[in-house]
């Protein structure tokens, strides 16, 4: 099974990285919007139709990172920790963040995730991802935007 992937989505999946993972690439004109598509491919890994996932509730996801790599992998955690824990599903992203200064040293990111508890009868489930991992993980920045490469271990 695969996920359906709306056409707007500025990512897509790599087939064959490696058998017991899942890999996408997300593109974006700003590190804001990326880590949004992360959060929504990372979703649509564990569950095949993202529109069926409602936006009922609101949960606040705070991260902070050294750089944008470690941003991501945290963001990335947590989504998969709320699945775990909370058994909630997210299908909107709305990240803010603080870029290092004088007062503070790192990223710090807020996110508003919108979505619902994990209902077996509604959503239909295509793996349960257990973990970001770092094999092969990049994350580019030049003139036309943010790239990156994820790998999921399922």
């Amino acid at each position: 099974m695969t996920p359906e992937i709306c056409e707007q989505m500025p990512y897509k999946y790599i087939e064959d990285i490696s058998l017991a993972d899942v890999c996408f690439v997300a593109e974006a004109k700003t590190l804001l919007k990326l880590l949004e598509e992360c959060g929504l491919a990372t979703t649509n890994v564990m569950v095949k139709d993202l529109k069926s996932v409602k936006r009922k509730g609101k949960k606040t996801i705070k991260v902070e990172g050294e750089n944008p790599e470690f941003l991501i992998s945290k963001f990335i955690g947590e989504i998969i920790f709320h699945k775990d824990a909370d058994l909630l599903l997210f299908s909107k992203y709305t990240v803010k963040i603080e870029e290092p200064n004088a007062k503070h040293r790192t990223y710090k990111l807020t996110c508003k995730a919108e979505g619902e508890k994990l209902d077996m009868k509604k959503h239909e489930l295509l793996v349960d991802v257990k973990a970001f991992t770092w094999h092969l993980f990049e994350v580019k920045h030049d003139k036309s935007g943010w790239k990156t490469r994820v790998i999921l271990d399922i």
